[in-house]
């Protein structure tokens, strides 16, 4: 009897390991839906968050990806940075790209592993040539179905060498609402420079490692351990600020633990 439940509680913690091993390497797709407030204006609009895609594969045809926003049907799609990886081969973005671009309005930034492939400026050309609107440093109104604007801006990421000037030059009315596309979410302080609604960025890739409930994020570039923004909605200085986790899976060395791969849809909101 004794040598059975041994050897049943031997089982049980061996299942259980697996169990959560399995749920802390579960690399697959979820969607993630964050609210913001607002009194700039009348009539709710959802927006698609993708970042850090780095080039991974998300099915035939991407379609984990895309099917997903097709499902959503955005007012917009924003892509903030590292949608094209320095290593990998581009043509899981590029399917992305222009298969969103076909459907949806869709306004992009680099990210530091476009400028570290050495072709960032071929990659903005052809992201305008999917009919994607690329943002160096200028803004960009997105029409809506009231007769109102959304104010998209957006700025390169600093490994371009750019983004401060870009960031001095940018153009925020006191009304409206204004969104700032930028990826990296450690800047906060400087984009804090000018009165946006919200701001977006990525890059931090969930800070790699979680522990949902007590540690948000293990290790993020930039912000060393245990970092601020690793993933998440915060309140900062009277703006909303969403970082998302990103849906980099096969592009990183060290794999992602309770960290899922996220599509963030954000639900702007009048108050």
């Amino acid at each position: 009897m004794r040598k059975n439940r041994k050897k049943i509680a031997v089982i049980a913690a061996l299942a259980a390991l697996v169990l959560v091993g399995a749920a802390a390497l579960d690399n697959r797709l979820r969607v993630l839906f964050y609210t913001v407030e607002t009194e700039e204006l009348s009539i709710p609009v959802d927006m698609v968050l993708l970042t850090d895609l780095h080039s991974c594969a998300y099915g035939e045809g991407q379609l984990d990806i895309v099917g997903r926003v097709r499902r959503l049907s955005p007012k917009a799609v924003l892509l903030a940075g590292d949608i094209v990886d320095d290593k990998l081969p581009e043509e899981n973005a590029w399917i992305t790209v222009d298969a969103l671009a076909a459907e949806f309005p869709c306004f992009y930034v680099t990210g530091n592993h476009e400028w570290w492939s050495g072709e960032a400026e071929r990659i903005c050309a052809r992201m305008e040539q999917c009919g994607v609107t690329v943002l160096r440093g200028e803004g960009a109104e997105l029409s809506l179905d009231s007769g109102e604007t959304l104010r998209i801006c957006g700025i390169d990421d600093p490994d371009s060498g750019l983004s401060e000037n870009q960031l001095a030059r940018l153009s925020v009315p006191a009304e409206g609402f204004t969104l700032l596309l930028a990826h990296r979410p450690e800047r906060i302080d400087d984009y804090l420079q000018h009165p946006f609604d919200l701001i977006v960025s990525g890059h931090a890739h969930g800070g790699q490692w979680r522990l949902p409930g007590l540690v948000n994020g293990l290790f993020a570039p930039h912000q060393g351990l245990f970092p601020r923004y690793a993933g998440g909605q915060y309140a900062v200085d009277g703006a909303d600020f969403i970082v998302s986790r990103g849906l980099a899976r096969e592009s990183t060395k060290i794999p992602r633990l309770f960290n899922r791969p996220e599509l963030v849809v954000i639900q702007i909101t009048p108050k």
